[in-house]
């Protein structure tokens, strides 16, 4: 792969764009709203990156991408990632992630206790919250404890964990409402 470029391809979702770089893949963007919006976020986040044609390497990770997002099976272990100037916790949490299974989910605290960081659950929402390189790292597949579906990271786009994880046909998972927040917190009435 020469130089750093990137390109906008279709998914059953919407049109994403994934960039990369000598190192392999830099980071992949799901759909914002509007396709000019995707493409202004790879702008932002990659202004030395060019429009072209993928690489071989890209294209097998294109492919992977599609099937994932259309609820097939994508094979993206293989595909490298540059992972040049993220925080080596960060890929260290990136490279846990990638192991979780298709239609699994874990939360953050088993996540931190898988890489014996029991206290650095705040970390790992830090860095799933970071992640550059969506579906490729599977960051959708860690909740916070109670297997409640938040929010993703900013390259997710308009797409919700909750989406993401009914695609690949995890168990569902819930949102709280009002009625869970304050629940816990009402007394309840005595019984006559």
């Amino acid at each position: 792969m020469a130089g750093r470029g990137y390109t906008i391809f279709d998914t059953a979702i919407g049109r994403c764009g994934i960039a990369w770089g000598e190192l392999g893949v830099a980071g992949v963007q799901l759909p914002e709203l509007r396709e000019i919006e995707t493409r202004k976020r790879l702008f932002k986040l990659y202004p030395d990156a060019r429009e072209m044609r993928p690489p071989e390497e890209v294209a097998v990770a294109i492919e992977g991408i599609a099937a994932t997002l259309r609820g097939g099976i994508g094979d993206l272990a293989g595909v490298a990632l540059d992972m040049s100037g993220i925080p080596a916790f960060n890929a260290r949490v990136y490279q846990f992630v990638r192991t979780i299974p298709r239609g699994e989910t874990r939360t953050y605290d088993e996540v931190a206790s898988a890489l014996r960081a029991s206290g650095a659950v705040y970390s790992v929402t830090q860095a799933l919250g970071r992640n550059p390189f969506m579906v490729m790292v599977p960051c959708h597949r860690v909740l916070e404890a109670g297997n409640y579906a938040d929010r993703i990271s900013p390259n997710g786009g308009s797409i919700s964990k909750r989406r993401l994880l009914s695609i690949e046909g995890a168990q569902p998972t819930t949102s709280k409402t009002l009625f869970d927040v304050l629940l816990p917190v009402a007394r309840l009435r005595p019984q006559a």
